[in-house]
């Protein structure tokens, strides 16, 4: 485990006070653990922006009944195989599918990929949420 260290800082009262209202709403136990957490998440988006290797899930709905969708989405998936780590569909019902991919890879490429399913005609809705892969 690494080393501990201690540092004060200063706040003015009411950015205090918002910050341990935002604590008890995220059920945090104390105040250092929510300033760690917010100073990960920093990290990890600057290790986005320059490139560094992200894990994540691509989640799209799209009507199943649309001509040849599944296969353009099957091809675009398979250019794709470098960041694709696993798929799972899901039936919603008669009509919409849910299609969740695991990736890891660069965040550029889990954007391109993620922009690309979402351009195409029939899919409803897409959404990428990209996280660290641990190593921060």
């Amino acid at each position: 485990m690494s080393k501990l260290v201690r540092f004060g800082v200063s706040l003015e009262q009411e950015l205090l006070t918002k910050f341990d209202r935002l604590i008890k709403a995220r059920n945090y136990t104390n105040r250092s653990e929510a300033i760690r957490d917010l100073i990960r998440e920093e990290l990890v988006e600057r290790e986005w922006q320059t490139s560094g290797e992200i894990a994540g899930a691509i989640t799209i709905v799209y009507d199943h009944h649309c001509r040849d969708l599944g296969n353009k989405l099957t091809d675009i998936q398979h250019d794709f195989l470098n960041i694709i780590i696993s798929t799972q569909h899901l039936h919603l019902d008669h009509h919409n599918c849910l299609e969740i991919l695991a990736i890891k890879g660069s965040a550029k490429k889990a954007q391109k990929l993620a922009n690309i399913l979402q351009s195409v005609k029939g899919v409803k809705h897409a959404t990428l949420s990209m996280t660290g892969t641990g190593k921060i």
